[in-house]
C-alpha cells in the first residue's frame, strides 16, 4: 500500500508544472488551482507550511514553502519525494552550502591576505535552496535577511544549525545580526525589525555595536552592519574589484558610485597614481574617506593619493567633460573610470528607461577617457540582461565616437551562485574595456 504523504497539497496548473520541471522553484498565485489537506491526517495548510506540489492528475512536482500573502505562492525546496523536512534535511543543505563556498573560494586568497571565506555570502536564497534567506559572513559575525514567511518560521532552527556547521569546520563565528528591515517583508505579512539574535536560550553574545572592521582582498573597511545598504557591504564584487586592481598601477582612477570606496581602495592597493571617489551620499563619502585613512592612504590636499567628491554622477561626468579646469581640480585627466551604479531598474516595465540611463553614464565616462584608457562598468539588476547591457554600452561607444576592446566579462562572485533555470539569480554583469 502506498504511504500517505504528511503534507498539505497545492494543486497546480500544467504551466506551473512545466516551469518547475525546467528548474524554476516558484509557483505563482494564479497557478494554484486549489489547496487540499494532508492525505495522512487531513491537516489543512497554514501560512509558511511545508506543502507538496502536484498536478491535477496526481503527478508530484516537488515540495516547498507556502506564502499565503505573496504573489509567489509556493517556493519549492526539494523535488525528491523521499525527503523529510526535519533538522537533518536542513543540516545537509547547510553543509552543502558551506562546502560549496570552501571549494570555490577557499583557495583563491591573494598572497598574504585573509581567506576569501572570511567575508562571503554563506546562503543565497533560492540559489542554495533556502528561498528568501540570505546570510552574509563578516569575519566573526553573521548578518541575516529573512524575506519569506516560511524561512521566518524556520530561522530558530536554521541559525543554530548554521553555527554548528561552521564550528565543525573550525570557523570562528560569535554573533548573528538580523537585518529584517527590507520593505519586501510586508508582502509576506512580516514585521520590519533588526537587532542581535540571542539564540534559542538567550545566551548568544550581543555586541554593543554593529560597526565592524573587516578585511577583503587585504583591504580594511569600517562597515555598519545595522544601517548600511544590503547587509553592510557589497560582497558580490570581491573578484571584480581584484580585476580593477590588476590594471590600476600608475593610473589616475575615477571611481563613480563609490559607496564606501572598495573599488577605489583596490585600485590604490594595485598602485594607482591617484583615485577620485564620487558618490551622491555624503555619509558614503565620509565612510570611504575613513576607510582610506584606515588603510594608511593620504587623503585630500596637496600630494594626496585619494580625493572625495559628493555629487550626482549623472550630472558630474558631463560637467567634467565640459570643464577641463574642473577636471584638473578633481585629479584628472583620468585613464581608468569605474562605474558601479545602483540598479536602474527593478521591474521589466522600466527596462527601456534603465537602458537609456546605462547608455548615458557609459557615454559620459567614455568621453572622459583618452585612447588607451580603461572603462570598468556594470549593472546589478537581473532585469537588465547581459544582452541589454551590452547593447547599451555599444550605443554609448558609438555616441562617444570610440571603439572598445573588451578585456574581461565577469559576473557576481561564486558565493552568489547563478542557478541555471532561475534567471533571477543572475543579476550582476561586469565588463572591462579599453578605448582603442
Amino acid at each position: 500500500m502506498k504511504q500517505l504523504r504528511p503534507y498539505p497539497q497545492a494543486i497546480v496548473t500544467r504551466k506551473a508544472a512545466r516551469s518547475l520541471a525546467a528548474g524554476h522553484p516558484w509557483v505563482f498565485e494564479g497557478e494554484v488551482l486549489r489547496m487540499e489537506p494532508a492525505p495522512a491526517d487531513g491537516r489543512a495548510a497554514a501560512n509558511g507550511d511545508i506543502v507538496d506540489v502536484r498536478e491535477e492528475n496526481g503527478t508530484y512536482q516537488g515540495t516547498g514553502l507556502l506564502s499565503e500573502r505573496s504573489r509567489i505562492r509556493v517556493r519549492v525546496v526539494s523535488r525528491n519525494a523521499n525527503d523529510r523536512f526535519d533538522e537533518a534535511f536542513w543540516a545537509r543543505k547547510l553543509a552543502w552550502a558551506w562546502d560549496y563556498r570552501r571549494t570555490t573560494m577557499g583557495g583563491r586568497a591573494l598572497p598574504g591576505c585573509e581567506p576569501d571565506t572570511n567575508c562571503c555570502r554563506l546562503l543565497f536564497s533560492e540559489a542554495d535552496g533556502f528561498p528568501g534567506l540570505v546570510v552574509d559572513r563578516y569575519e566573526d559575525v553573521l548578518v541575516s535577511q529573512v524575506g519569506t514567511v516560511g524561512m521566518d518560521r524556520l530561522r530558530p532552527m536554521l541559525y543554530p544549525l548554521l553555527l554548528e556547521t561552521l564550528r565543525d569546520a573550525r570557523q570562528d563565528v560569535s554573533a548573528v545580526y538580523e537585518r529584517n528591515d527590507a520593505p519586501s517583508r510586508a508582502k509576506e505579512g512580516l514585521p520590519l525589525e533588526k537587532g542581535w539574535w540571542r539564540g534559542p536560550d538567550g545566551s548568544l553574545p550581543t555586541p554593543g555595536t554593529a560597526r565592524r572592521t573587516i578585511v577583503e582582498n587585504g583591504v580594511r573597511y569600517d562597515v555598519d552592519l545595522e544601517n548600511s545598504q544590503k547587509t553592510g557591504f557589497f560582497l558580490d564584487q570581491k573578484y571584480n574589484r581584484r580585476a580593477v586592481r590588476r590594471i590600476a598601477a600608475g593610473r589616475r582612477v575615477l571611481d563613480c558610485f563609490c559607496h564606501v570606496g572598495p573599488f577605489g581602495l583596490n585600485a590604490a592597493a594595485g598602485g594607482a597614481a591617484y583615485v577620485r571617489e564620487v558618490d551622491v551620499s555624503e555619509a558614503a563619502i565620509e565612510l570611504a574617506r575613513g576607510n582610506a585613512r584606515l588603510n594608511g592612504i593620504e587623503v585630500d590636499g596637496a600630494g594626496a593619493r585619494m580625493g572625495f567628491t559628493c555629487a550626482n554622477v549623472l550630472e558630474y561626468l558631463p560637467a567634467l567633460s565640459a570643464d577641463r579646469s574642473r577636471l584638473r581640480d578633481e585629479g584628472g585627466p583620468f585613464d581608468l573610470v569605474v562605474l558601479d551604479p545602483p540598479a536602474f531598474t527593478k521591474s521589466r516595465g522600466t527596462v527601456e528607461h534603465a537602458s537609456r540611463g546605462y547608455r548615458e553614464i557609459n557615454e559620459a565616462a567614455l568621453r572622459l577617457l583618452p585612447r588607451g584608457g580603461y572603462l570598468a562598468t556594470c549593472s546589478c539588476s537581473h532585469f537588465m540582461t547581459t544582452s541589454l547591457l551590452r547593447r547599451a554600452i555599444a550605443e554609448a561607444a558609438h555616441g562617444a565616437g570610440v571603439q572598445l576592446r573588451q578585456v574581461e566579462e565577469r559576473q557576481q562572485a561564486p558565493d552568489h551562485p547563478i542557478l541555471w533555470g532561475v534567471p533571477e539569480t543572475h543579476y550582476l554583469d561586469f565588463l572591462i574595456f579599453q578605448v582603442v
